[in-house]
């Protein structure tokens, strides 16, 4: 397992520190019952389990609903697998239900993307605006277009907590896909960031990374950020890419280089993206992502295996 921080970051709410195969669980403790935002990948769902039934997580209470923010593998990969071990229900953001409902491998960014979830059942939906109880607090639903086009973020006025999910980190955001609907997702990108500015924010619980306080800071970044890829699709394309293959080797441990230009023609995304943006062949492609991986650190390679530089 690897190593997760629990951290409380206001009353009955905590938040467990994954990676970035895993999304962070926004454990909400309540008299009444006992939430859990977001569930990790699939792959690492008997870890999720142990984490949120750890002493300092749920200890010897049920868990009693989960809730996503949205419907990618890091954030619904053990909805399953918590479904089954305590009988409860799953609540989505009303526009993924959809896309769960089909099983849409495509929008989901699952055999797209090289990545795998276990089918799940939900019990209901949740629509931007909605005020909803969780634990013992009141929350607000506000919609989070631009990395998943049906995201939603839940804000609790009274501690002024915000879970962005994956519309905001502290140094980012979450990919937006190019190949698609480019201009549409970046202007949602940038209205969900500037609905985040309007908010009062003591603390932001983000998909990935530990919890922060300077709310103005990431969101400076943030928009330094968008502003680059509004210029620039290239950019925003190549970022998109070794977004992809980092989150597969996380998910494998490691790879053949020499089975990578294979591996780029089998997998739908860096066809697509290929042929839309760098018309080369595979492995030039291929070389292109996991040179510039090498180069900054984040991959590391040792008699032709590549493997990230920590996982």
């Amino acid at each position: 397992m690897e190593l997760a921080k629990n951290i409380a970051v206001a009353p009955g709410i905590q938040v467990i520190v994954r990676d970035w195969l895993n999304a962070n669980h926004v454990l909400i403790r309540g008299n009444a019952e006992s939430v859990v935002i977001d569930t990790g990948y699939g792959a690492h769902a008997q870890q999720t389990l142990a984490l949120i039934c750890a002493e300092d997580a749920l200890g010897s209470r049920r868990l009693d609903r989960v809730v996503n923010t949205h419907c990618h593998s890091d954030h619904m990969g053990g909805n399953a697998a918590l479904a089954r071990a305590f009988g409860c229900p799953v609540s989505l953001p009303e526009y993924a239900a959809r896309l769960v409902d089909a099983w849409d491998t495509r929008e989901l960014l699952l055999d797209y993307a090289d990545q795998q979830a276990e089918r799940f059942s939900y019990a209901d939906t949740i629509a931007a605006n909605d005020r909803l109880r969780l634990g013992d607090l009141e929350w607000q639903a506000l919609a989070a277009p631009g990395h998943d086009m049906t995201a939603l973020m839940f804000y609790q006025p009274e501690h002024r907590v915000l879970v962005s999910g994956d519309a905001l980190w502290e140094r980012g955001f979450g990919l937006i896909e190019p190949v698609d609907r480019l201009e549409e997702r970046l202007a949602a990108q940038r209205a969900t960031l500037e609905r985040i500015d309007e908010l009062e924010i003591a603390a932001v619980i983000p998909g990935h990374g530990a919890p922060f306080r300077a709310a103005d800071k990431a969101l400076a970044e943030a928009f330094r950020r968008l502003a680059a890829y509004e210029a620039d699709p290239l950019k925003l394309a190549r970022h998109c890419l070794k977004s992809f293959f980092m989150f597969a080797l996380l998910a494998r441990r490691s790879m053949k280089r020499r089975e990578l230009p294979g591996y780029f023609e089998r997998v739908l995304c860096y066809r697509e993206y290929n042929a839309q943006f760098f018309r080369r062949p595979a492995g030039e492609l291929a070389e292109m992502v996991t040179g510039e991986l090498l180069r900054s650190g984040a991959v590391i390679e040792h008699d032709g295996t590549l493997a990230p530089a920590s996982s």
